[in-house]
Parts: structure tokens; C-alpha cells; sequence
């Protein structure tokens, strides 16, 4: 099986499946057919079938005119239907993986998915996952779900194993191409044949490890680490506050350092569907061995109250300007989890404005990447535009977004005050109405 396959690698003769058309498994069914392999892309949403066998694109990472010559080549198409899994060699499965009502994993978009394959699922295939989970899912949860459904045996008769997405909407240096690879499957002969799949696609290395469960866990780390040191620059944040001393300032005095140290920057909470997400899935699954990640759950906790701790130093910036922050108009500036991208994922943003409604507060935004977003089935609709009168309108305006398409000069000239989450305004003077996190 492994040479057959290695041989229909070299030979472009792989028929590419892809499950989830959202913002990992659109990209990567893009790469897979622009390096020569017919590819299928799996969506139960119809909409984004529909969009992208008519050229479409909806994912900002993905060039328009790439997909649309793909598509008008026949190289690239997607369906609903699952039954076309039995007409592919490589099955990557890019759904989901968000957290419950209880912070749990919710990893029903993955089992469906994997139930779905495996009753289409013949011999001689690959299967990856690729969305984020907790360590164990691909040989605790999708092996035995393959093989049952299947009838057929992992490593006999399929190969099956774990790639980590690596997305990072809005950067303009890594794609999906040239962002490295890591590897796990469940024996020598799928990690080789798999890795020869993702290098006969992408640019970037393919790093390989011994087991599914290593590049799990391997991907919780990458975002874990990330929320600690946030969690950490953001508690330091409160205590600079209290210090009259501005943390801004002190990370970028100790980024000067040229080793031993990676800046980090405070902000409003943590946004996307990785950093804020995933630690939880680590923590949970800790659980099972009675082990308690404390450092883990003090960061998360730490980033989870920003959202209040903001709106808290709204209150005292109105109250500094004999203003109560009941009934107080307020526009928050951007929706988006991070800049330039039209993505509200978990959006920090979003629960500032939630808690500012709690307080009984007059709340605006405005965002230029997004119009309106929805929240709990009702949709939030924002400005259309700002103008210097309709800044001066707001007793507050909130800066929960680092857009660079905004005009923050305009801004600082004619609002009340401002509160600046992200020190995007850092080199707009005079500073007298503005207030820095």
C-alpha cells in the first residue's frame, strides 16, 4: 500500500478530499489543487458549496482568481454529498472544534464528520485531521469510528494520522503554503506516505513525529503558550495601571533584548478560534489523569476578565470627565479579533460590548472589515461611517481593534475621550484625551 501510494503522490494521480470549506479547509483545497491533484471539497453548508463551485471566494487567505481557475478547470469542486469520499486517496478533515456551554470540547463536528467518512471510506486512502483537539482524539475517537463504520483495518487496509492547521488570518508573509507542517499516524509506513502528501503541496517543511497523540499535543502548546504569555503581559497590564506606568513601553524597552525574550502585548481579551479555545481542551483532557494545569487555568482566567477589566477603566475615564458610565454613549472602534481581517471568532470586542450593555450603557461600533456580526441567532448591525460629528456625538470612544484603515488623527481631534486598548494610537498627538490600557 505505502509504494502504491508514494508512486500515485509523484504522480499527481491522488484524488484530494477536503471536509469543512471554512478558514483552513478552503486554503488548503486550494493548494492541493493548484499542485496538480483533483480535489473535493465537503461542506453540509450549501451556501459555501454553492459559492465556491460558481468561482466564488469567502475566505480572505485565498486569492479570488486562484480559486475561480481552479474551479473553471474542474481541478477544484465542492458537494454535500459524502459519497463521493469513496472516490478519493487523501481525506484531510478541517471542521470545528469549538467548546460547549460547560468550556468542554465539542467535538461533535469532527465525529460527524468522521462517521460520514467512514461510511464511505475504501482501501488504499489517507486520513488526516486536521482541526485542533486535545491529545488521544485521532487514535481514542476517529480510529475506532473509521474502522467500525468501515469494516476496514487502520494501517492494513488505510493510513490515518494528524496534521495541525496553521492559519493565521490577515498575515501577509505565512499562508497555508509556506507555513511549516508537523505530522503524527499511527505507524512508520502512514507518517511516510502522509508527510510525501502535504510535501508534494507545500513549501514550507514537514516536520515529522512518532504519533498522532505528539502533533496533538504539539498544537496545544504552539497556542498555549501563547495565552500564558499574554495571560502574563495582561496581569501585568492591571498592576502598570495601579503603578502609573505604562506596560507598552516597558515590552517594547525589553524587546531590545535579542535573546531570551518574545514580546507580547496587552489587549481587550483574546480573540480567534485558537489561542482562547484550545488551552481548555488541554486542561480538560488533564482531568482524565487527575493532573490540574494550574498555570494554564490562572492564564485563561486572567485574559477572560479582560473584557470586564476594560470596561472598568471605561467607567473611571467617564468618571474623570463627570460622567457616569450608565447611560453613557459609547462607540467601540472594531469588532474583528484582530486587525485588518473580517473575522469575529471569540472576539474580545464582542464582550466588551456585552458587558457595557450589562452596565446599561449606550453602545456603538463601528468596524470597517465588518458591518454587522451575530450574536445568539440576532444580528448586531454597525455604523456605516464616522465623521468627525459623529465622533464628538460619543462621551467615549473604545479602540478594541487595531485597524489600519482607520483614521485615528480624525479621531483624537474630535472625541470627548479615548480609551485605547491596543496603543494603536501611540504616535497621534496631543495625547490630553487619550487613555491608554
Amino acid at each position: 500500500m505505502k509504494s502504491k501510494l508514494l508512486h500515485k503522490i509523484e504522480n499527481r494521480e491522488i484524488i484530494v478530499g477536503v471536509i469543512g470549506l471554512g478558514y483552513v479547509g478552503l486554503p488548503l483545497a486550494v493548494e492541493k489543487a493548484k499542485a496538480g491533484f483533483k480535489t473535493i471539497g465537503f461542506d453540509v453548508q450549501k451556501e459555501k458549496v454553492d459559492l465556491v463551485n460558481t468561482g466564488h471566494n469567502y475566505i480572505g487567505d485565498v486569492v479570488d482568481s486562484d480559486l475561480k481557475k481552479l474551479v473553471d478547470a474542474g481541478t477544484l469542486s465542492a458537494t454535500t454529498d459524502f459519497s463521493f469520499v469513496k472516490d478519493v486517496d487523501f481525506i484531510a478533515i478541517c471542521v470545528p472544534t469549538p467548546l460547549d456551554a460547560h468550556q468542554q470540547p465539542d467535538i461533535s463536528f469532527v465525529r460527524a464528520s468522521t462517521t460520514e467518512v467512514a461510511k464511505y471510506l475504501t482501501r488504499e486512502t489517507m486520513v488526516v485531521l486536521e482541526s485542533t483537539t486535545y491529545p488521544g482524539t485521532t487514535e481514542e475517537l476517529i480510529k475506532p469510528i473509521l474502522e467500525e463504520g468501515s469494516g476496514l483495518k487502520c494501517g492494513k487496509d488505510f493510513y490515518l494520522g494528524f496534521s495541525p492547521e496553521r492559519v493565521d488570518p490577515g498575515n501577509l508573509i505565512y499562508k497555508t503554503k509556506n507555513t511549516p507542517k508537523v505530522v503524527g499516524a499511527i505507524g512508520k509506513d502512514a507518517t511516510e506516505v502522509i508527510a510525501s502528501m502535504y510535501r508534494a503541496v507545500l513549501e514550507g517543511d514537514v516536520y515529522e513525529v512518532s504519533s498522532p497523540a505528539i502533533a496533538e499535543m504539539e498544537k496545544i502548546l504552539e497556542n498555549t503558550y501563547r495565552n500564558i504569555n499574554i495571560g502574563l503581559v495582561n496581569e501585568l497590564t492591571m498592576l502598570c495601571n495601579k503603578m502609573g506606568i505604562s506596560m507598552w513601553e516597558v515590552v517594547d524597552a525589553a524587546k531590545t533584548k535579542p535573546y531570551g525574550f518574545q514580546a507580547f502585548y496587552p489587549g481587550p481579551g483574546l480573540g480567534g478560534h485558537c489561542i482562547p479555545l484550545d488551552p481548555y481542551y488541554l486542561s480538560w483532557k488533564a482531568r482524565e489523569y487527575g493532573f490540574h494545569t494550574s498555570m494554564i487555568e490562572t492564564s485563561m482566567m486572567i485574559n477572560d476578565r479582560m473584557p470586564e477589566y476594560c470596561v472598568e477603566r471605561a467607567g473611571k475615564i467617564l468618571n474623570n470627565h463627570e460622567k457616569s458610565l450608565k447611560n453613557s454613549r459609547i462607540l467601540v472602534l472594531g469588532v474583528a479579533y484582530k486587525q485588518d481581517i473580517d473575522d469575529y471568532r471569540e472576539s474580545p470586542a464582542i464582550r466588551v460590548i456585552d458587558e457595557l450593555h450589562k452596565e446599561q450603557v449606550l453602545v456603538d461600533f463601528y468596524d470597517p472589515w465588518i458591518p454587522e456580526y451575530k450574536e445568539n441567532g440576532k444580528v448586531m448591525a454597525g455604523l456605516t461611517e464616522i465623521s468627525p460629528e459623529i465622533i464628538a456625538s460619543y462621551d467615549l470612544v473604545m479602540i478594541t481593534t487595531a485597524h489600519s484603515n482607520v483614521d485615528y488623527a480624525m479621531v483624537q481631534a474630535n472625541a470627548k475621550a479615548i480609551f485605547d486598548t491596543k496603543n494603536v494610537m501611540k504616535d497621534i498627538h496631543p495625547r490630553e484625551n487619550i487613555e491608554v490600557l
